[in-house]
Order: C-alpha cells, then structure tokens, then sequence
C-alpha cells in the first residue's frame, strides 16, 4: 500500500510539472477512460521543447525489449496535436556506433472524443540497450523532426510476443454477487467477465485481454480501452473470447479514494506492477487461439488497432468480415 501511495505522489509531481509546462495546450484538456471515468492527467512529454514551433514527443510505449513489438508515441506543439496521417520512424541503436534500422512508416490514430491520437507502427530491436527513434512528420506549425531516446531491455516484466498466456484465474460475473465487485467500471459489459483467462486460454478461439481500471485514469496515455475491447466485441462476438481484467481488486471498496486500493493477484502475476512507476496504466494481448500472444498494446489502443491484430489470428474468415 505504502509503494502504491508513493508511486501516486510521484506522478502527481510529474503531472504538476507538466501542467506548468503545457498550460497552453490543448490536448492538456482532461480525457476519461470511459464516459463516467475521472479525468486523466495532461500528457507527460519526453522533454519541453524552448522553441515554441518544436514538436514535443510523448511516448506511449515504454516498456520496450528486445524482438518486434508495437512502438506509439504523440507528438504535440504549442498549437496543439498533430494530426498528420503519418510519420516516419527511423530507430538509431546509440550504444556503440549508432547504426540506424530501416525506416518505418507509423499510422495516425485518432482517439474517442477526438483530443487525443498517437503515431503507431511495428519495430524490430535486436539488441538492448539505449535506442534513438528519429521521427519526422509534416507538421504546418514549424519543425518537422523530433527525436525520443528510449531504453530496450533484455526482457521485459510483461509477457512477451510468442510466449504462452499465464493461465490466471481471473474474477468471473458468476462468482460474485454483484458487477461492482470485479469492475470499476460505472457501464461495464457483462459479457466480458464470462471467462477465466484460464478458460479462454483453454478453448479453441483467440482471445482479447485488457487490463485496465475505468474508473482511475492517472496515466498519461489512458484512454476508454475497456469500452474499445467492448465495441470489438460487438462487432466480432462469435470471433474471440473478449475478457477484462480489473487492475484493482477491491473496486467497491475504493469509493474514490486510491489509498484503499489493492492490486489484483492477476495484475502482478503478468508483470504490470513489476513496472517502473507503475499505477494502473491499461495493457491490452491479443492470444491467438493456442493461447499464445500474438500482439500486446500497452496504453490506448483504438478499436482499429485492436482489430488488425485480432484479424491475424482468427482462423477462418467469415463471408460478412
């Protein structure tokens, strides 16, 4: 309780900061995880830029290793959110002679309610260590190229791409009394606390899992990632076993007040409180259908995100996809 506390602290001195630094942003105007979420804080830039027409990168994946993964970032200017439809990426190993991978093209997304969006596209890090990612976008408002430095590591604490889902016995609708119970969340969808990740990972369809904690958008990159895996659902119902595990594991006994909140088992057994500074930010498997994960997506990830990596791993498709 005593780290969760401190964790909070720390990130709502970075989030003072920041709101110092960014008053005059527009994306620094508050987003819910879902419609009756509390706000989130502002963004949290890598830097401040001193040149006021510099772009200023706000990383959203963290938590990098070494094989492919999926990279997102924002970028943002004193004008506000940049929107172009893409921006190129070229990563830069910088621990020995700084030789650059190939060049990649990342995909605008636009987020629900329409402050918000990320650059996302696929990198390939074949070894640990610190990496450059020099980004260069069409930005009306000035400079067009920006770089982040990030740190790869060996092995991450989450599970990695290829490995098989931990067979977690997560909270089920059908073993409490009440939704408030296993959720947060003030409009949950019952059809995702039907299944065990155990279940799911057991039966013969992919899976979607979200960890996530509606109610409590205290990272900079949360986002509605509960309703997005929701909207995925209603669209592929018969496709996937849609599951959505609740970060806390108290939700009504929290009333509001994080101090009382206690992480699920479930939580710590994937690897999310072994995280630097970790709270509850919201991560996101894709299992194909003999339970390994195929993709993750940590922070926001649209619902069209969601959907391209679950098309790779349904097994047939139907006429009407």
């Amino acid at each position: 309780m005593n780290k969760m506390i401190e964790r909070v602290a720390s990130r709502a001195r970075k989030t003072r900061l920041l709101v110092l630094a960014f008053a005059t942003l527009a994306i620094a105007v508050a987003v819910a995880c879902s419609s009756s979420a509390t706000p989130t804080a502002a963004p949290q830039p890598t830097s401040v830029p001193a040149d006021p027409s510099a772009i200023t990168p706000v990383l959203a994946t963290t938590v990098l290793e070494i094989g492919e993964q999926r990279i997102a970032f924002l970028l943002t200017t004193t004008k506000g959110l940049i929107k172009t439809p893409t921006a190129m990426v070229t990563p830069v190993y910088l621990d020995g002679e700084g030789a650059a991978s190939p060049t990649m093209e990342a995909q605008f997304n636009l987020w629900p309610y329409g402050i918000r969006g990320s650059y996302s596209t696929y990198s390939n890090f074949n070894r640990a260590g610190r990496w450059r990612l020099d980004v260069q976008v069409d930005n009306p408002n000035g400079v067009k190229e920006v770089q982040i430095e990030v740190e790869v590591l060996e092995k991450s604490p989450v599970p990695a791409l290829g490995s098989r889902a931990i067979l977690s016995d997560s909270k089920i609708l059908a073993d409490y009394a009440s939704i408030d119970e296993i959720t947060t969340d003030h409009s949950p969808d019952s059809a995702l606390y039907r299944l065990t990740i155990k279940d799911a990972v057991e039966n013969d369809l992919p899976s979607v899992i979200v960890f996530a904690s509606p109610a409590f958008c205290t990272s900079p990159t949360c986002g509605p990632q509960v309703d997005a895996v929701s909207e995925l659902r209603e669209k592929h119902p018969d496709q996937a076993n849609y599951i959505h595990v609740e970060i806390y594991d108290n939700p009504a006994e929290i009333q509001g007040n994080l101090d009382r909140a206690e992480i699920s088992s479930v939580a710590e057994d994937w690897g999310l409180t072994a995280i630097e500074d970790y709270i509850n930010e919201s991560w996101t498997f894709i299992l194909d259908a003999d339970g390994q994960i195929d993709d993750r997506f940590e922070g926001f990830a649209t619902m069209g995100e969601l959907e391209a990596a679950l098309k790779k791993v349904i097994p047939r498709v139907s006429a009407d996809y």
